[in-house]
């Protein structure tokens, strides 16, 4: 049975609010209280609920992994070897969201972004439209560099493209590779004070009144931009180097 089939029984068997196999109610939960049966995931269920975590950035790690485990071993599919192809199908499917989930909320910078994303920020969606919009009129997307990189970005760009030439001829120049590998470290030393600021955001997020939470939204949306535009020159001096 395919996952999508899964997905029509689950709503078959009412999935929300009551267990499909004794009528008991289940409120969300992953098994049957009454009868211990697994129960399809609920529509609109998110990562945090998943592990009946707060919707918080500043997650207990320990508690996170602990949750993680224990439902692991509940759900993985050799405990449902001689179950209907139902729960069977059933168990891959959340042992297949409950990994999505923990990778997801364990990292703190995937974190952020699914969490903005709950909130209606779509940040992979602006990032996919913007390509796309660029391929269409034959262009590579622009980024807009940070103002207080401007002049470090344009000397990178020339010495990028130095290089680049220099190993198409087969040449090696030893000063550009150092000034490149400076430039790396900078960029990456970048790269933690924008962890170190998101964090702080993470603060005023988690226990702030809704007009904190819009400040410290349209903040992180900004770190997060200047972090990608971070990694993407840390990636550049990585693959010219390596080429």
């Amino acid at each position: 049975m395919s996952v999508t089939q899964t997905q029509r029984d689950e709503t078959d068997h009412a999935p929300s609010a009551k267990c499909w196999n004794c009528q008991a109610a289940v409120a969300g939960a992953h098994f049957c209280t009454a009868c211990g049966k697994i129960q399809p995931l609920p529509a609109g269920t998110d990562y945090f609920a998943f592990f009946g975590l707060p919707e918080k950035l500043s997650l207990d790690a320990t508690q996170l992994e602990s949750e993680f485990h224990k439902l692991s071993w509940k759900l993985h599919p050799d405990n449902f070897v001689r179950a209907t192809e139902f729960e069977r199908d059933l168990s891959l499917h959340r042992s297949s969201e409950l990994n999505d989930a923990y990778r997801t909320l364990r990292d703190p910078i995937a974190r952020t972004e699914y969490l903005l994303e709950l909130e209606g920020v779509k940040l992979e969606e602006q990032s996919r439209a913007a390509t796309d919009e660029a391929r269409a009129q034959g262009k590579e997307k622009q980024q807009v560099v940070p103002p207080d990189l401007l002049e470090e970005v344009f000397e990178l760009n020339m010495q990028l493209e130095e290089m680049r030439i220099a190993r198409a001829s087969g040449e090696d120049d030893p000063e550009l590779a150092k000034c490149l590998s400076g430039a790396k470290v900078k960029f990456e030393g970048l790269q933690t004070e924008v962890d170190g600021d998101l964090l702080a955001q993470w603060t005023a997020w988690d226990t702030g009144d809704d007009a904190a939470r819009q400040t410290a939204q349209k903040t992180m949306v900004a770190l997060l931009d200047r972090r990608r535009y971070l990694s993407n020159l840390v990636r550049e001096v990585n693959e010219t180097m390596g080429a």
